[in-house]
């Protein structure tokens, strides 16, 4: 139990997928300007990432076991874009404003380099079926706080007067890096919660 927490609390806060692995960051740029469309994409790209990873644990180890896991990287983005094919399907039949907000980032996700990294260096990693989701939940609630933090972020940068040659892209890239820096405080909270 020592050992899930261990990882559920490190793929959130230490080794976040976007703040400290920098992947993801088209949809975290491109989704958080809204708190709506920020909680959508995270909840999207967080379902997928655990399914995704439920998955491809044991199609590698079918392919392991007949000497193919060279092609797990193949397998594993066609299970993931089956995935984004049925969230997307969902979400435009049940949820018309999210699928409309969300735009062109949903079928993004397929090409979110995140989701893809989740379930390789699950596999990397060495870890069990249990640990792989776990890995994959806590990956996904990274991306969650990260979206929600930058979200807010970038709603507050919207009432504040910047210097014209920072408005834009500029001042979004230096208040996440900024935030990005604010979690390496993390980075001992982990060994010390769980010794």
């Amino acid at each position: 139990m020592k050992e899930i927490m261990t990882i559920l609390v490190s793929a959130i806060l230490v080794d976040n997928f976007v703040l400290a692995k920098f992947m993801g960051i088209c949809p975290f740029l491109g989704v958080s300007k809204k708190i709506d469309s920020a909680l959508g994409m995270s909840a999207a790209v967080t379902f997928v990432m655990v399914m995704a990873s439920a998955v491809t644990f044991p199609i590698y180890e079918l392919l392991n076991n007949y000497g193919l896991g060279y092609l797990k990287t193949v397998a594993f983005i066609l299970v993931i874009a089956t995935f984004v094919q049925l969230l997307e399907i969902v979400l435009k039949k049940f949820m018309p404003p999210l699928y409309k907000a969300l735009g062109v980032y949903l079928p993004l996700i397929t090409t979110n380099c995140a989701v893809l990294g989740v379930t390789v260096l699950n596999i990397d990693n060495g870890y069990t079926f249990l640990q792989s989701v776990v890995n994959a939940l806590g990956a996904g609630l990274g991306f969650t706080l990260a979206l929600i933090l930058f979200s807010g972020v970038r709603q507050k940068m919207e009432n504040t007067d910047i210097p014209k040659a920072f408005k834009g892209l500029p001042i979004t890239l230096i208040a996440a890096a900024i935030l990005a820096v604010s979690f390496v405080g993390f980075s001992g909270v982990v060994e010390g919660l769980f010794k």
